[in-house]
């Protein structure tokens, strides 16, 4: 969560919601966030296994269902890592941008391939860089901000919100990773639900004191044209000498982002190789390493393939559509547990407000998003049933 989204998503955001709408919008995909992390911790730990919601959706609702969400999860999120890698190498290098961002992948691969335990170790060093820089930008920023710039609806009033909370929900979307590797947690009835509410809210806390930074000391209209938002706010106040700062910071939390990303989709191409809904062939684990090496080679081929083919353009919006899609039917399932009389919070409601806020979020994102994401829903869901009824006749 603490990667590329908090680098790049308040800009687009502030530009459909103005400056008040971008801090309402930010409030209410974090409750969005909140209802969906209760209801993945409640299902991994009923289902302590690798594939997420795949498996929950599977279990719990049809396995129409956990294929709708496995698949919209792959695709989504293999995008989502081109478009990660990209921004490396437009950070790096831009005159070489594609190379750079095939060659991340190369080296974030190689890292997953040696293990879960080296795939942590490496991203809490990338965490406590990425934290180090934020610290940065809040401190120098805090100062300079001003009270006046605090507000405006943008020209969108609601449905702009609606759309900037659905955009902002990008830079959520990672406090589900750990239960999509739940087959690979020390004791996950305990460690799960501890760990994802935590990490959301902690997560929550410090977007919202950034993007006050942000407001306060760019404005709204500067904000929504940023390219570099956090790294122009350090020199808007008066520190321009530390923008490269940022800027290697934004290159580490990218880093970290693709990293996490490549795990989570190879896990959950695990999963869904095992019922037979991906080749087969991806469902073979490493005898020593304990991986989904063939899913995971299979998936950082496909990113390469995209990275050298494809643009970040609109790449956000794409990835929102079809992980809230994920999501809801997170919520969906959630629903199926049952009450749990010892909670003080009511989870049943949690998970049907997820739901609907999932669905409503993502409609509301801009239309070539939604037209596209639900247009590569579809054409699993076809293949779905073309494979089902093959299979029958």
């Amino acid at each position: 969560m603490l990667g590329a989204g908090v680098f790049v998503v308040f800009a687009p955001a502030a530009a459909a919601a103005g400056g008040l709408g971008l801090l309402i919008a930010l409030a209410l995909a974090g409750f969005i966030a909140y209802c969906n992390a209760t209801s993945s911790a409640r299902l991994a730990v009923r289902y302590p296994e690798s594939g997420g919601t795949y498996v929950y959706g599977r279990e719990r609702l049809h396995p129409f269902a956990g294929f709708l969400a496995g698949w919209g999860f792959v695709v989504g999120k293999t995008a989502s890592c081109a478009a990660m890698a990209l921004t490396i190498g437009a950070y790096l290098w831009p005159g070489r941008a594609r190379l750079v961002a095939i060659l991340a992948v190369v080296a974030v691969t190689a890292v997953n391939l040696r293990g879960i335990g080296k795939t942590a170790t490496a991203t809490r060093v990338l965490v406590g860089v990425t934290l180090a820089v934020l610290v940065v930008v809040a401190v120098t920023g805090a100062p300079h901000i001003a009270p006046d710039r605090l507000d405006g609806l943008g020209g969108t009033g609601f449905r702009g919100v609606l759309t900037a909370a659905g955009l902002l929900f990008f830079a959520f979307a990672g406090y589900a990773r750990i239960a999509t590797l739940g087959e690979e947690v020390r004791d996950p009835e305990r460690t799960i639900p501890r760990a994802v509410p935590l990490a959301l809210g902690i997560v929550l806390a410090g977007y919202l004191v950034l993007a006050v930074v942000a407001l306060g000391v760019l404005g709204e209209e500067r904000l929504a044209t940023a390219a570099a938002p956090l790294a122009e706010t350090v020199s808007a106040a008066g520190l321009p000498g530390l923008a490269w700062l940022v800027r290697a910071g934004a290159t580490v939390a990218v880093t970290g982002v693709l990293l996490s990303l490549l795990a989570g989709v190879g896990r959950t191409a695990l999963a869904m190789a095992r019922r037979r809904d991906l080749p087969g062939a991806l469902a073979a684990v490493h005898p020593r390493l304990r991986v989904p090496h063939r899913a995971e080679l299979a998936v950082a081929a496909v990113v390469a393939v995209v990275v050298a083919l494809g643009d970040i353009r609109g790449a956000i919006g794409f990835s929102s559509c079809t992980v809230l899609v994920y999501y809801a039917i997170t919520n969906a399932s959630a629903l199926t547990l049952g009450r749990e009389p010892a909670r003080k919070v009511p989870v049943q409601l949690l998970a049907a407000l997820g739901l609907v806020g999932c669905l409503v979020l993502a409609v509301s994102l801009p239309v070539a998003s939604v037209v596209a994401g639900f247009g590569v829903l579809a054409l699993g869901a076809l293949g779905y049933a073309l494979r089902h009824a093959v299979g029958r006749a």
